[in-house]
């Protein structure tokens, strides 16, 4: 053997099945699809979900217990230590969070948590205050106002 004639990629890829090419390759005529039926011509195959006339597998299944998806409240999230980077004496709001990218949307209700550190003197406006959020806020000598709008 020469050293040209090594390989060493032998029985990295299989080789491929060559399909239709008479009846002594074993898969000549239908190719191994069988005969007839939906599953042997050619085209779009049926749906996973399909199961031929049986009873589908989310049909089987009972539909038993409770989500709560609909009726949970999402915040939009903002620490102390972001507020800090507001002038002394302003006043916070969820317009001014999300002008600030600090958050995404207005329309999400805002809770102030308590992470980090306030030295200025801020009014933050929001639909909820951590404890810790409030006496960061009211010891730094801010005000805090809650937004009431059932949520």
């Amino acid at each position: 053997m020469m050293s040209h004639e090594i390989t060493a990629l032998v029985g990295k890829h299989k080789t491929r099945r060559r399909k239709g090419r008479g009846r002594g390759s074993g898969l000549g005529k239908t190719c191994g699809r069988g005969h007839k039926g939906q599953l042997s011509r050619s085209g779009k195959l049926p749906p996973i979900t399909k199961e031929g006339g049986q009873m589908p597998l989310f049909r089987r299944l009972p539909k038993r217990g409770f989500s709560n998806v609909n009726f949970t409240c999402r915040y939009a999230i903002v620490n102390v230590s972001q507020l800090d980077g507001f002038s002394e004496g302003s006043r916070i709001d969820a317009q001014v969070l999300s002008q600030a990218g600090l958050i995404r949307s207005e329309e999400l209700p805002v809770k102030i948590l308590g992470n980090g550190e306030l030295n200025r003197k801020l009014t933050v406006v929001a639909h909820k205050f951590s404890r810790s959020a409030e006496q960061k806020i009211t010891s730094a000598g801010g005000n805090v106002e809650l937004v009431n709008n059932n949520t």
